[in-house]
């Protein structure tokens, strides 16, 4: 199953009121495990960086000047996520802005409905916690001392290893029965291709009954009054 686990970085918290997107980074994940295959791109907002956002993500006017707007990079945005679910923490934020983007440009907004909010899948698994990426890092012993800004693409690489544990994480079972049949496999000289282990086989079990078992079978028949096969073996030598 493919998931995209997605974040941005923005220029305020209101895309209605002139805020635009500035960061996008999404992190490929198949069967709730990343692949490795990421899309990342800093987006030029042609506006001013408040302050505010500054302080939060460090990307300044000047730098974001220096790249394309997002009618240059939206094609190859939409064909990464496809039509996959979009891994999101706090989908309806990032889920705005993406959407204003596409109104701008008269093109067709990502439902909601494909989104999956892990802001949500944390607060019904932890109820009362607090919910915030850095918070979930600490709870499953998540490294994120490299975060000292906020960045798209490293959120989404943190948040892809927190959906995991919100999953129910990694099963160390399975991890060790791969690492076993990896080394059988190898001791054989093809990896993953094991014999199929040989049951030991077990001497037949006697089913004849023994001479006592035969007499305390005819002592019990002796005390059965007009057994039913005894009465239909007379009435077939009667016809």
């Amino acid at each position: 199953m493919r998931e995209i686990v997605l974040d941005t970085e923005t220029t305020g918290l209101d895309p209605i009121n002139g805020d635009r997107l500035v960061e996008i980074g999404c992190v490929e994940v198949v069967n709730h495990i990343a692949t490795g295959e990421i899309y990342h791109q800093y987006v030029n907002p042609k506006r001013d960086m408040p302050a505010g956002a500054f302080a939060v993500h460090g990307l300044s006017a000047e730098f974001l000047l220096g790249h394309p707007v997002f009618k240059d990079v939206v094609d190859d945005f939409l064909k990464f996520i496809g039509d996959d679910p979009l891994v999101i923490h706090n989908a309806a934020f990032d889920m705005g802005f993406i959407n204003a983007e596409l109104r701008r440009l008269k093109r067709r907004e990502l439902p909601m409905t494909q989104s999956v909010d892990t802001v949500r899948m944390a607060r019904r698994k932890f109820p009362g916690a607090p919910a915030s990426l850095d918070a979930l890092c600490r709870r499953f012993d998540i490294d994120n001392s490299s975060r000292t800004y906020h960045g798209a693409l490293l959120d989404a690489e943190l948040l892809a290893e927190v959906y995991l544990e919100l999953r129910g994480g990694r099963q160390p079972g399975l991890s060790l029965a791969a690492a076993e049949a990896g080394a059988v496999g190898n001791a054989f000289g093809e990896e993953g291709d094991t014999p199929a282990p040989q049951a030991e086989a077990r001497p037949a079990r006697p089913h004849a009954a023994s001479a006592e078992e035969r007499a305390a079978h005819e002592v019990f028949i002796a005390t059965l009054k007009q057994p039913m096969w005894l009465g239909d073996a007379e009435t077939t030598a009667n016809k």
